[in-house]
C-alpha cells in the first residue's frame, strides 16, 4: 500500500476506534435508564384506558393489575423500539464517519505528500534521462521535505561532478594513447615494407601491427563509452530501418569474406537521438553476429515498430550460449568461452557500448540464447510520432 493510503487507512482506524466506544457507551446508558423499576409501576393508583376513557383503578385491584400488564408491555415495546433506532443510527454514524475521515484522510496525504511526488518526478527523470544537471530545487519550509530535496540535489551534483571527471578522464587519456599507436603502425607499417626487410622481421611487424590494430580498437570502444554515458539532448527524428541499413551494406564485405549470409527484414521504425550513436550501436551489433558465427553461418537483421516502441531484433548462428553467461556479455571486457586472446573479435566493449547508448536513449537490450546455437538481441526505443 502507498504512504497515502496508509495515512488515509489510519485516520479512518482512528475515528472508527474513538466513535465505536462512544456509541456503545451511549447505548449502554440508554438502555440503564429504560430499564423496568419496579417503584415506578408501583404506585396506589394507576391510570387506565378503556375504550378511550381514563379512570384510576388502586392497588390490589383487579384493574390494577390489568393496567400493570399494560404498562409494562408498553414500556417493553418503547424500550426496544429506542434502542434499536439507536443501534442502527448509531452504526450508521461510525460508519459513515469512517469513511468520512477516510476521505479527508485522503486529501490531507495528498497535499502534505505534493512536495515529496515532486521530488520523485524529478529523481525518476533523472534517472531516464541521466541528465544529472536538472535539480530538484525544491522552494518551501525547511522541514523534512525540503531537508530530502537538498539532500538529493547534493548527491545529484557529487554524481555529476564524478561522472563528468570520469567521462574526461577516458575521453582524455583515449586521445593521448592514440596518437603514439598512429605512430607506432606508421613505424612498423615502414619497417614491414622496406626490400630489406627478412621474413622474421615480416611476420613479426604483422603481429605487432595486429596488436596495435586491437590497441586501436579498445581506445574507439572506450571513446565510444564515455560518448554513449552523456545524456541524449539533442533528439532529432530517424528512422531505425535507414540506419541498420547503412550498416548492413557497410558489413556486406566482411559478411562475404567470412561466409556469413544476412537477412534483412527492414520495416519503417521512425524514432529520435543521435543517428550516430545509434549507428555505432546497429555496427556493433552487426559485427558481433557476423564475427561470433561460424562459416555459413546466417545472421538475421529486423526492424519493425510495436505500439509505442521500435524495435531491432539481431540474430545469429554460432556456439551455444549458457544462460548464465547472458548479463555478463554486456559487462566491459568480458568475453564468452574465454576468447581474451583473439583480437580480430574486438576489443570486449561492443555490447557494453550498445547498453549504454540505449540506455542514453531511454531504450533497453535484452539477449536470449537460440536452441540451435548463438544469440539473438533485442534493442528497444522509444518510437517517434509519425
Amino acid at each position: 500500500m502507498s504512504v497515502r493510503l496508509r495515512s488515509a487507512l489510519a485516520c479512518a482506524a482512528v475515528f472508527f476506534m474513538i466513535s465505536a466506544p462512544v456509541v456503545a457507551g451511549l447505548y449502554l446508558v440508554v438502555r440503564s435508564s429504560l430499564e423496568y423499576r419496579g417503584s415506578v409501576l408501583t404506585p396506589d393508583f394507576i391510570r387506565v384506558t378503556r375504550d378511550h376513557h381514563l379512570y384510576f383503578a388502586p392497588r390490589y385491584s383487579d384493574g390494577y393489575e390489568l393496567a400493570r400488564g399494560f404498562g409494562m408491555h408498553v414500556r417493553s415495546a418503547y424500550q426496544d423500539d429506542v434502542l434499536g433506532d439507536l443501534r442502527t443510527f448509531g452504526w450508521i454514524a461510525v460508519t459513515a464517519g469512517t469513511a468520512a475521515a477516510f476521505g479527508l484522510g485522503w486529501q490531507a496525504s495528498g497535499l502534505v505528500l505534493r512536495p515529496l511526488r515532486k521530488v520523485t518526478e524529478t529523481a525518476r527523470r533523472v534517472a531516464q534521462s541521466h541528465d544529472l544537471t536538472e535539480r530538484i530545487g525544491h522552494r518551501g519550509p525547511r522541514d523534512e521535505v525540503g531537508e530530502l530535496a537538498e539532500t538529493c540535489d547534493t548527491m545529484l551534483e557529487r554524481l555529476a561532478r564524478a561522472f563528468d571527471g570520469q567521462r574526461r578522464f577516458v575521453a582524455n587519456a583515449s586521445h593521448e594513447l592514440r596518437t603514439p599507436l598512429t605512430i607506432n603502425r606508421t613505424l612498423v607499417d615502414v619497417a614491414v615494407r622496406r626490400q630489406d626487410a627478412t621474413e622474421d622481421v615480416k611476420r613479426l611487424g604483422e603481429s605487432l601491427l595486429l596488436v596495435n590494430a586491437r590497441h586501436e580498437r579498445l581506445i574507439d570502444g572506450l571513446l565510444a563509452l564515455a560518448e554513449g554515458e552523456r545524456a541524449v539532448l539533442d533528439r532529432r527524428p530517424f528512422d531505425l530501418s535507414d540506419v541498420a541499413e547503412h550498416v548492413l551494406d557497410q558489413a556486406a564485405r566482411e559478411a562475404a569474406e567470412r561466409k556469413v549470409t544476412v537477412h534483412r527484414l527492414l520495416d519503417p521504425a521512425p524514432t529520435a537521438g543521435e543517428a550516430v550513436l545509434v549507428e555505432r550501436l546497429v555496427q556493433n551489433l552487426v559485427e558481433n553476429a557476423i564475427r561470433h558465427n561460424h562459416h555459413d553461418g546466417e545472421v538475421w537483421v529486423t526492424t519493425r515498430r510495436r505500439a509505442e516502441r521500435v524495435e531491432l531484433l539481431v540474430a545469429n548462428t554460432g556456439l551455444q550460449v549458457p544462460p548464465y553467461e547472458i548479463e555478463t556479455i554486456f559487462e566491459p571486457f568480458r568475453r564468452l568461452h574465454g576468447d581474451r586472446l583473439r583480437s580480430e573479435r574486438g576489443s570486449g566493449l561492443g555490447l557494453s557500448i550498445v547498453r549504454v547508448i540505449a540506455d542514453a536513449h531511454g531504450g533497453t537490450v535484452t539477449a536470449t540464447p537460440r536452441e540451435e546455437g548463438g544469440l539473438t538481441i533485442t534493442v528497444e526505443l522509444p518510437a517517434e510520432p509519425a
